[in-house]
């Protein structure tokens, strides 16, 4: 499981468990959870509530930047709607002097895009159209798919280069092999194992 190193060790990694432990996490013996991939499982998280808690979103926002200090992209973004607050939290969290921007990619076109901008339609926030390195962040990752979408679209429609797609939590049904075979770099905070056991 690829996780960014040295992270574990950190009292903040620690911490932030503890508040998805408290905040974003359900597991059932009894009953199966209805994924949005329309999978079932007996573990379901749910992120938002630990990205709109105030440690919470400091926390994520201190360790994906020290992630993405190393990565160096010109832009962060991803998939509506789990990634907007991350996108927006990482972005905040960098500080004003950060050369680091954001973007949200839609699920489906509303056939605007960024006008200001010349983003594709369903691109919106920063330009894309300028090019640079683009890290995709995702709440949640389950089987890749919806992130390697979001991959294409932006390497097919502007002329950035997604150098990783960087995620909370990886749930560990999947997805880590999606992205090796799209020959997509993906890395994780947490994986369902950090979590449940």
């Amino acid at each position: 499981m690829p996780r960014p190193s040295g992270l574990q060790e950190l009292s903040e990694w620690k911490r932030l468990l503890e508040l998805i432990k408290e905040f974003s996490y359900l597991q059932s013996d009894t009953e199966e959870f209805t994924l949005a991939s329309g999978r079932t499982s007996k573990h379901f998280f749910d992120m938002k509530p630990l990205m709109m808690h105030p440690e919470g979103s400091v926390l994520l926002s201190h360790l994906l930047n020290l992630r993405l200090d190393q990565l160096s992209p010109k832009l962060v973004g991803g998939l509506e709607l789990g990634a907007v607050p991350l996108t927006a939290i990482v972005i905040t969290g960098a500080g004003e002097k950060s050369p680091r921007m954001g973007f949200m990619v839609r699920k489906s076109d509303k056939g605007r895009g960024g006008r200001k901008n010349l983003n594709p339609p369903g691109i919106e926030g920063s330009s894309l159209m300028k090019g640079g390195d683009v890290v995709i962040l995702e709440d949640v990752t389950t089987t890749g798919g919806s992130a390697i979408k979001a991959v294409q679209r932006i390497n097919n429609n502007t002329p950035c280069k997604v150098i990783a797609v960087l995620a909370i939590l990886d749930r560990e049904e999947g997805g880590t092999e999606a992205f090796s075979d799209a020959e997509i770099h993906f890395e994780s905070l947490y994986t369902l194992s950090d979590v449940a056991n």
